[in-house]
């Protein structure tokens, strides 16, 4: 069995947890957290501080860092490094070159490896691109987010004076993905390709008018948008918009010779986001343990996996069935 810890018990730490139980090979043996461990419920591990971690490093073959990018992984990617085999979704994608440098070494130094940026954009769409621009160099990877919830860009509404709880989802133009595959030649910009739903409760009293035009004047989350801001009741929002819900597509087009298209489509359509990213990192641990029992050290990223570290299924059952 392989014995996994989970740092950080939110909404993706549960997911994981959700995951692993799932997983024949693999058992929960504690979840870190910031918060008092008596305060936190889990399916049945124990809970134990973040700073009790080095206690249980001979208890732990990987350590999946559910914490966020904005704030937590930051420092809990290398601190988590130092005690275990750890996988994360770091997913600020351009500060991923130099998280990579201080996890690396953090990891070298102790003799661990850690895989970085796992999920699904980062992570499995990453693959994606590099499956399709290796297989068709003639051609271009076009990604369409959504529809789903962007959390962040929910926060970021919340935020607004009047505004009790917000819901925003991102939405691909629907005809800029039919012309994407189609091959048509169309551009692509940041309005053409993604349009921003956010559904608002407002406080009694509170100016509508004002609310709507700070969100859709927002700089880096509305203002390049189409945004269409609905206001609803609390009733309307638990009723309907209580999950987080997400998925995209990856497109790969390209030529094979003069007047001969091919098309690679990958696609995922999330009822949790939360889950399904746990899920991801669970797989990730498995094959992290793997790497890291045949004497790896450093970080690596989703690039650096094989398809065997992955599955729970061993060679043999993987040749007969699979290939």
């Amino acid at each position: 069995m392989i014995r996994v810890a989970i740092n950080g018990y939110g909404n993706l730490g549960r997911g994981a947890e959700q995951a692993i139980s799932k997983s024949e090979d693999m058992e929960l043996v504690v979840v870190f957290t910031r918060r008092d461990p008596a305060s936190v419920t889990t399916q049945g591990a124990p809970v134990a501080r973040i700073d009790d971690m080095p206690a249980w490093a001979d208890k732990v073959d990987v350590c999946l860092n559910c914490g966020g990018s904005a704030t937590d992984l930051a420092e809990q990617g290398p601190a988590a490094a130092a005690h275990f085999t750890t996988v994360d979704s770091f997913d600020t994608h351009a500060e991923i070159p130099s998280y990579f440098a201080s996890v690396d070494a953090a990891a070298k130094a102790s003799g661990h490896l850690a895989i970085i940026s796992t999920g699904w954009d980062p992570g499995l769409f990453s693959m994606l691109r590099v499956l399709g621009d290796s297989v068709l160099p003639d051609g271009t990877t076009t990604t369409f987010w959504g529809p789903g919830v962007s959390q962040g860009h929910s926060d970021a509404v919340r935020r607004i004076e009047g505004v009790l709880d917000a819901r925003q989802y991102t939405l691909p133009v629907a005809e800029t993905v039919d012309a994407v595959k189609a091959g048509e030649d169309v551009e692509l910009t940041t309005r053409s390709m993604h349009r921003r739903d956010c559904y608002v409760v407002a406080a009694e009293g509170a100016d509508l008018a004002r609310i709507e035009k700070e969100i859709v004047e927002m700089p880096n989350y509305f203002a390049d948008y189409d945004t269409t801001v609905t206001f609803i009741s609390e009733q309307e929002m638990a009723a309907k918009h209580a999950g987080i819900p997400h998925g995209g597509t990856v497109i790969r087009r390209g030529r094979t010779s003069d007047g001969v298209a091919e098309r690679i489509t990958f696609e995922l359509a999330l009822d949790s986001n939360p889950e399904f990213t746990g899920s991801v990192v669970s797989a990730m641990g498995r094959a992290a343990a793997r790497m890291a029992a045949r004497g790896q050290t450093g970080a690596r990223t989703v690039f650096d996996v094989t398809l065997a570290d992955l599955s729970p299924k061993d060679p043999a059952e993987l040749r007969a069935y699979y290939l």
